[in-house]
Order: C-alpha cells, then sequence, then structure tokens
C-alpha cells in the first residue's frame, strides 16, 4: 500500500469515478491509475468500486469505509507538509478564501486589504459561489476557509464559527411612499414588487419565513445574487429592493434610500467555517482575528480540536 494509490482512490471518486479524468488531475496516465487502485483492492481483499465491465461507476460498502478513511489520511499527510511549509516559510505562501459575492463585495475589502499589508508574499486567492458551493470548496481543500450566512452552520465535516450579525434594509428611490412609513410591515412591503436575492444567498430564507408566518405571498419581481443587480433595478423604479444591510451605502448610493428592516426578517450572523482536523498556517489565524476580533487562535485551535462544541455571538 502507498500514497499514490490512496491519491488516485480519492481522484477517482472527486472526478465521479472517471478515471480518464482523475489521470489527467494527477498528472498521470489511466492505466497506472486503474492498475494501482485493483492493486489496492487486491491487498484490502474487497472491492472497493462497483464495476460494469471495465467502467467504475460507484462505490462500495467497504468502498465507502475505505474512502473515509483515505480522506483522513490525505487530510494528515496536507497537514504535515503545512507544517513544513509554515517553519520554512512564516510570511509567505497561499492562502484561498470561499466565500459569497456580498461578503467578497462588501464584508472582505478592509480585512483584505489589512491582510495583504501584514503579509504581502502571500498569494491571496477569493473563490465565489453560493453557500453549499463555498462549504464544498472547503471540504473538497480547494479552499483553505469558507465565509457565508448560516447556511454553513451545520454541515458534516465543517467547524463553523459566527463572525459578525447584520440585519436586511429595504433600498426604495428616493420620494418612494414606504419613506412616509415610520415602521413599515410586510403587509406594506407587500403592495409593491420585489427584488432581492436568490434563495441560496443572504439570508433568503429568513425573508421567506417571514411573510410565511403571516401568510402573505409577496410579489417577487426579480431574484438576483448581487446586491449591486438588486439596486440597478430600484434604481429604474422596477420595484423595491431587499438587501443586505451591509450593502448600502449612503455616499455610493446617493439615489437610494435604505429603511431598517431587522424588525421585519430578524437578525442574521455570517459565518467563518474551517475543515474539521485542518490544520492552519499562522497567517490564516491572523485574518481570522482581522475578520472578527473575538476569534483568537487559542478558541480557534479549541474549536478545530473540538474542546469546545459551540461559540456563538
Amino acid at each position: 500500500m502507498n500514497l499514490h494509490q490512496l491519491r488516485f482512490v480519492r481522484e477517482a471518486v472527486r472526478q465521479n469515478f472517471n478515471l480518464t479524468e482523475a489521470a489527467k488531475a494527477l498528472f498521470t496516465s489511466q492505466p497506472g491509475v486503474s492498475k494501482a487502485i485493483i492493486e489496492l483492492e487486491e491487498e484490502l481483499g474487497i472491492d472497493i468500486f462497483s464495476r460494469h465491465g471495465k467502467r467504475i461507476r460507484g462505490l462500495t460498502e467497504p468502498g465507502r469505509a475505505v474512502l473515509k478513511s483515505v480522506e483522513i489520511i490525505m487530510q494528515e499527510i496536507d497537514g504535515l507538509k503545512r507544517i513544513g511549509n509554515e517553519f520554512a516559510a512564516h510570511d509567505s505562501g497561499s492562502f484561498t478564501i470561499a466565500t459569497t459575492h456580498t461578503q467578497a463585495r462588501y464584508s472582505l475589502p478592509a480585512v483584505v486589504q489589512a491582510f495583504t499589508q501584514k503579509f504581502p508574499k502571500v498569494r491571496l486567492s477569493l473563490l465565489q459561489g453560493n453557500p453549499k458551493q463555498v462549504a464544498d470548496m472547503v471540504l473538497m481543500d480547494q479552499a483553505d476557509l469558507a465565509i457565508a450566512t448560516e447556511s454553513i452552520a451545520n454541515i458534516d465535516g465543517l467547524i463553523s464559527m459566527p463572525c459578525y450579525q447584520w440585519e436586511h434594509q429595504v433600498v426604495v428611490p428616493p420620494e418612494h411612499p414606504l419613506l412616509k412609513s415610520r415602521s413599515i410591515t410586510l403587509e406594506e412591503l407587500a403592495e409593491y414588487p420585489l427584488i432581492t436575492y436568490d434563495s441560496a444567498f443572504t439570508g433568503r430564507n429568513k425573508i421567506d419565513h417571514a411573510f410565511s408566518l403571516r401568510n402573505i405571498k409577496p410579489d417577487i419581481l426579480l431574484e438576483a445574487i448581487d446586491a449591486d443587480v438588486i439596486k440597478t433595478y430600484v434604481e429604474l423604479g422596477m420595484g423595491v429592493g431587499i438587501i443586505a444591510g451591509m450593502a448600502f451605502d449612503p455616499e455610493r448610493d446617493r439615489n437610494l434610500r435604505a429603511i431598517p428592516a431587522g424588525h421585519l426578517f430578524g437578525t442574521n450572523v455570517s459565518r467563518l467555517a474551517l475543515k474539521q482536523g485542518a490544520y492552519l498556517r499562522g497567517y490564516v489565524f491572523t485574518f481570522i482575528e482581522l475578520l472578527a476580533p473575538t476569534l483568537n487562535r487559542k478558541l480557534v485551535e479549541q474549536l478545530l480540536s473540538g474542546e469546545k462544541d459551540m461559540y456563538e455571538l
């Protein structure tokens, strides 16, 4: 048994059981991958993969158990490599953040700027997607950490911790009738076409839930993944927007007015997620503290090791 065999098994699963694609991803030959997997199966005395002819179709039941062990072993190997790299170079390397557009556009710029000033030699990458996608990026080792809303809080294999709270705001053009209301209601909002986030993004479930509790069916005219898109169509007079509070800037959005809506949709929490058992470079802890000062290195290490089951704001 060797590490190459374990890498081939893991990559075959990641490539949806396509050995040709697995070989390409690992810069080797397809016959070599196939031969190594068969040799591992013979050594273990089980079939890891179910087959139809020469084609792999999926994992067998013992194969699923093998894959879990392979993932743990490879994670430990990656951790050993990171330890070596950190002691060799404390202030350089790569760091990948998976996050949603709203976080990348409105919450992270000041944090990223401060981080790059502290660690100019670190190659920083931002990957964007919806909350499920960014969580998967961390689970698949494509990113070091994920930043999104509450939906990444309870995902197997991830340790999630809260960063900061925020509320939705309603955005309208100047002189809109809603600006005359002392405290807008869901019934008042439902009188207008609404423009808000796609169902996978930025607390949309809380918006839907609030209307549902009052048995109100709002007219959702347009859904988008980007607050800037929402604001653009509100400026055109097509409807009333509901966006994350962090996405409104009075100076930048001079053609719009914002109305607080926390009393309608509640408080949301942006969260940070790390892969369970992950080894983090020192500068990743620094980034986390810049993002959420309450999350110091000692606390994060305790959460990763399972010493504390839960930490909340």
